[in-house]
């Protein structure tokens, strides 16, 4: 028999409203008496925990219950970002948790799992998760992070909506119970993201929450390697297939394209023609291509500290809202990643000779995010695009024809501490073996990807038609990596001739030529002055 939700939460509500003055607005000061009334033991409680934002006031909060009384929470979060987040399983609170991403407690998680101190469920996809919070997993209670809230409970999120909507409206519409901390209550928000009615009880937080600029990236940073890779990217598959809507990973390899867009995109004739539409966060590296023309459209999937009054500029290029802010909505932006892109371009911890990849390893666990949506070849896909047809010609298998997604991971061969990208076993299969994990945690598998971009060459995998064939043109860009050194070099040169892997000569692309002069900005100062002085960068990245 199912349990009778409705009754558990008016119940725990009844118990809770005895601590505020019978209205939403919950004192500071008595959050932690709301929360040891309306959480209990067995509970399945969301956490926000999303990319950027954290409900860091009432994670903390939540240190205080009791682990006597309070235990076995099943902990639902799509980015563990704090580390009072898995506070929770130390101090007993909390047993089991499903995820996305872990990012920067990617090696703690990794340890605790290795300590068997936390029970991993799964690791999810973005909207894997948040669809299995209306389905399997519905919390019992979650706890949001806002910007303003009125006293009927409306919650303003600025650009950074994200998840926020969605995970409310699972819990509310599952009668659970939905806690949100923001920065001010006020009289009237700004604009409605989640309606009062879905919302049980606003706090005002003594500080800000807490917010990752996750997606800046310092053109200081990018290497020549990184921009030979980036043009090796663009002349090799965007020149090549011309693909109008894009997703580009967060790191310093797209980052360097973004920069080059205006320079070395120009030159080879892509303003116009290619990478139009984008599903990506407001990156301030994206500024000059903006502003150059090149973009029309973006999707956010969440919003960027610092690019919120250039984002509020362009309302034809972002999704700015009558009250001139930044709407964003990671299931909407995911599902454009999934369905709607004709290539997704992003980087991996591993690969191995298959060109399976994984951001799983055995001292870091840092997750998937929404790579798996953007980085596999979406079966149910039935538009079609100029890029997506070329690339399902390219990979043709016989039967009735079919498009193809391009799904790009441009990688070098050694990354910090020398560490080899390429693996003959990702360890992530190890740690399945070990029975850490059901199945290993593949990122992105292999028969997805359709190239792979190395500081050595371009390996195209729709070519290939042999299991050894895709193998060896993966060794043949592995550089001096185990798996590169094991190349058998005839077959990869038979390869090269079949045009399957490409060096950069074969690309016309001279590495002397791969220099810091193409980056349209070098440093963030000079992003700020593409913006006209709108992009306002956190104090970290300044050092003028």
């Amino acid at each position: 028999m199912a349990e009778d939700r409705k009754k558990h939460k008016e119940a725990k509500l009844a118990s809770a409203l005895k601590l505020t003055s019978g209205g939403k607005i919950a004192d500071t000061g008595k959050i932690s008496e709301i929360l040891a009334e309306i959480i209990h033991s067995g509970d399945k409680l969301c956490i926000e925990g999303d990319n950027q934002k954290q409900a860091d006031f009432i994670s903390k909060e939540l240190l205080k219950l009791d682990p006597e009384k309070v235990s076995d929470l099943h902990i639902l979060i799509s980015t563990i970002g704090l580390p009072e987040q898995l506070d929770l399983f130390d101090m007993g609170l909390a047993r089991k948790i499903d995820l996305a991403y872990a990012g920067p407690q990617g090696n703690r998680i990794a340890q605790m799992i290795n300590d068997n101190r936390i029970e991993v469920g799964n690791i999810h996809t973005y909207n894997e998760l948040y669809s299995r919070y209306f389905m399997d997993l519905r919390p019992n209670v979650c706890l949001l992070a806002g910007v303003e809230a009125d006293a009927q409970g409306n919650i303003y999120m600025n650009g950074s909506v994200e998840d926020s909507s969605s995970i409310a409206e699972a819990t509310a519409f599952g009668q659970g119970i939905v806690v949100a901390q923001v920065n001010k209550i006020v009289d009237r928000v700004r604009r409605v993201d989640i309606p009062g009615d879905w919302v049980d009880f606003v706090v005002q937080s003594p500080e800000k929450f807490y917010m990752e600029p996750l997606f800046t990236r310092d053109p200081a940073r990018v290497t020549e390697t990184m921009i030979l890779m980036g043009m090796m990217t663009m002349k090799g598959i965007y020149a090549k297939y011309l693909p109008r809507t894009i997703n580009h990973g967060v790191g310093f390899n797209t980052a360097a394209i973004e920069l080059m867009l205006p320079t070395y995109g120009e030159e080879i004739g892509l303003k116009g023609k290619a990478l139009t539409n984008w599903v990506l966060n407001p990156h301030p590296t994206m500024i000059p291509a903006i502003e150059e023309g090149y973009v029309e459209s973006i999707i956010p999937p969440g919003g960027e500290l610092g690019m919120e009054k250039y984002v509020e500029a362009h309302p034809n290029i972002f999704p700015v809202g009558a009250d001139g802010s930044l709407r964003s909505s990671r299931v909407f932006a995911q599902l454009a990643g999934h369905y709607g892109i004709d290539i997704f371009v992003g980087a991996s911890l591993q690969i191995d000779a298959l060109g399976n990849s994984s951001t799983v390893t055995a001292e870091r666990v840092t997750g998937f995010g929404g790579a798996p949506n953007f980085g596999c070849d979406a079966g149910g896909r039935r538009h079609t695009s100029d890029a997506w047809l070329k690339a399902g010609e390219e990979y043709f298998r016989g039967g009735l024809p079919r498009g193809r997604k391009l799904v790009v991971q441009v990688v070098e061969s050694f990354q910090a501490g020398m560490q080899e990208t390429f693996v003959e076993k990702l360890d992530a299969v190890t740690l399945a073996d070990e029975d850490m994990f059901k199945l290993p945690p593949i990122m992105i598998y292999g028969e997805d990807v359709s190239h792979i971009v190395t500081e050595e060459g371009i390996a195209n995998l729709l070519l290939c038609r042999t299991p050894e064939e895709r193998e060896q043109a993966v060794r043949g860009v592995a550089g001096f990596t185990g798996v590169g050194l094991k190349r058998d070099k005839k077959k990869v040169e038979e390869l090269r001739a079949r045009g399957i892997v490409q060096r950069p000569e074969d690309l016309g692309i001279k590495k002397l030529h791969a220099t810091r002069d193409l980056l349209a900005a070098r440093s963030i100062k000079d992003l700020v002055k593409w913006s006209g002085g709108l992009y306002n960068p956190p104090s970290r990245f300044r050092n003028w």
